[in-house]
């Protein structure tokens, strides 16, 4: 979907900061007007019920709960997994510990055990090494968590093999397993694997609506129907109980019936994307290790070139070209469902002019 062009200076505006920034399509818009729609907290609602039922089928899961947001989701697993005073694995870049306020220990009282992996990613030798023996001292070990696609390692995908051999090091020592699905479509679609088997190992997982997907709103939680059973309760408590959410649920269901086949036309423009970085002289990147939609780049400098995030993301904010500051020197850019290719055009001949 192009983005128009301002009135003011008729420049045009390519926003890559986040494949959160997408805006419902008009058949989007139209499936949300016309929902079915009844009251949640109650159950009553059938849109939000066919949703859930229907990503709990995609993703080989007995039962699932539509939630606000990804850090919902996160939380409530946390929650229903470990109690107070318990410890959680974590790889050190994931979003729970970087990006979720301290929710764990605000909201249920958990430590977090952050390991370095490789690029996101943990191994199963890590997990068995990082349980905590049981001791009058010592947190108990109870939960280990995943991240597909690794968000800050540059959308990095697990192979279906390492997930599951990370989750059975947990399940042999007793441990749950929770996977955070925010981009499991995109991995899903870069792996050529099933999004079922890609959660198939964990006792929990959730998938984001609201990114790859376009929705403006949302994700589910999904799980053994207890589990979910458990996790329902929480999100009360924790004010994620809503009435009739079946507006918010037809944008979701939308999106998983109509938007997943554009991921791999995300991917190409982040590879596009990738390998023009590659060829300018200020910045550091890879393209091959590019996975999916997510772009990380390093800001080299040099000469006169600018040597910080800073002031390359406020340069090509002059041109129309939003990105992401990731770091005093790293910038992220990710490409999404309103990107077009005329968008990517004016995006990488920005960066030619000012960079090349």
């Amino acid at each position: 979907m192009p983005h128009p062009e301002s009135e003011a200076g008729n420049l045009r505006s390519v926003d890559l900061r986040s494949d959160t920034v997408t805006r419902p399509s008009a058949a989007m818009r139209e499936a949300m007007a016309t929902a079915e729609v009844g009251d949640d907290v109650y159950g009553e609602d059938p849109t939000v019920n066919r949703l859930q039922e229907r990503v709990a089928g995609l993703l080989g899961m007995g039962a699932g709960l539509f939630v606000p947001s990804g850090v919902m989701a996160n939380q409530l697993a946390l929650a229903v997994h470990a109690a107070p005073g318990d410890e959680v694995i974590v790889e050190e870049t994931s979003h729970i510990y970087n990006y979720e306020s301290g929710a764990p220990a605000l909201l249920s009282g958990l430590q977090l055990r952050p390991l370095a992996g490789d690029r996101g990613r943990l191994s199963p030798g890590q997990v068995a090494a990082a349980v905590r023996p049981v001791a009058d001292v010592a947190p108990r070990t109870r939960l280990v968590c995943a991240e597909n696609t690794a968000n800050k390692a540059g959308g990095v995908a697990w192979s279906p093999e390492r997930l599951e051999a990370v989750a059975e090091a947990a399940r042999s020592r007793g441990l749950a397993a929770h996977l955070d699905g925010a981009r499991l479509w995109n991995a899903a679609e870069t792996t050529d694997t099933a999004p079922a088997t890609l959660a198939a190992p964990f006792d929990t997982a959730w998938v984001a609506l609201s990114k790859g997907l376009g929705a403006p709103v949302g994700s589910v939680l999904c799980g053994p129907s207890d589990t979910i059973t458990q996790a329902r309760r929480r999100r009360k408590a924790f004010g994620g109980g809503m009435r009739q959410a079946g507006v918010l649920a037809a944008a979701g269901l939308h999106a998983v019936e109509h938007h997943r086949a554009g991921l791999s036309e995300d991917h190409a423009q982040a590879g596009r994307l990738a390998r023009t970085l590659a060829e300018l002289p200020p910045f550091e990147i890879d393209p091959q290790a590019v996975d999916t939609n997510i772009v990380i780049f390093e800001v080299a400098g040099g000469g006169h070139a600018p040597s910080d995030a800073a002031s390359v993301v406020e340069t090509l904010e002059e041109d129309g070209v939003l990105m992401t500051v990731f770091g005093p020197r790293t910038v992220r850019a990710t490409t999404h469902r309103d990107v077009s290719e005329a968008d990517l055009d004016h995006a990488v001949t920005v960066l030619e002019e000012h960079f090349g």
